[in-house]
């Protein structure tokens, strides 16, 4: 479906940029944490270095998860299965769920903005419900 394909991509650009583009610190990231980064730097010298290593890691993962949805969406979901919905959804929440959360916890200024791919990853889940099954000779597998 094409919708998961497109939160794939996406997840692999969002991969993409913590691996490489991310600094460590953001200026929300300051003003969440209530310090400068003067204070920081001299309190925990390698933080930056270290939350540098985390965001390649991290950024593995997400690049990843955004690999394996585009199987997911390519494969399994022309089947219709029930665990294919189950699957994409439980990912999702997961996924770009838990960081939409997050950034509207953190009163990020990147809030907004990343609520769309959660309404997106939504939206992908409600066709692939509404369509299961009516493809032409494919049975519906619940």
């Amino acid at each position: 479906m094409f919708v998961f394909i497109a939160c794939g991509i996406w997840l692999i650009g969002l991969g993409l940029y913590f691996m490489f583009l991310r600094h460590p610190l953001l200026p929300e990231d300051l003003r969440y944490i209530g310090t400068g980064p003067m204070e920081i730097q001299s309190a925990v010298p390698g933080l930056e270095r270290w939350t540098h290593r985390v965001f390649i890691v991290m950024g593995g993962f997400i690049a990843g998860t955004g690999v394996l949805t585009i199987s997911v969406a390519m494969t399994a979901s022309f089947r219709k299965e029930k665990s294919t919905r189950i699957g994409l959804a439980v990912a999702g929440i997961f996924t770009v769920g838990t960081m939409s959360v997050t950034n509207f916890l953190l009163d990020s200024d990147f809030k907004w903005l990343l609520l769309v791919p959660s309404l997106v990853w939504i939206t992908g889940l409600v066709l692939l419900h509404a369509n299961r099954g009516t493809e032409a000779g494919t049975p519906l597998h619940d």
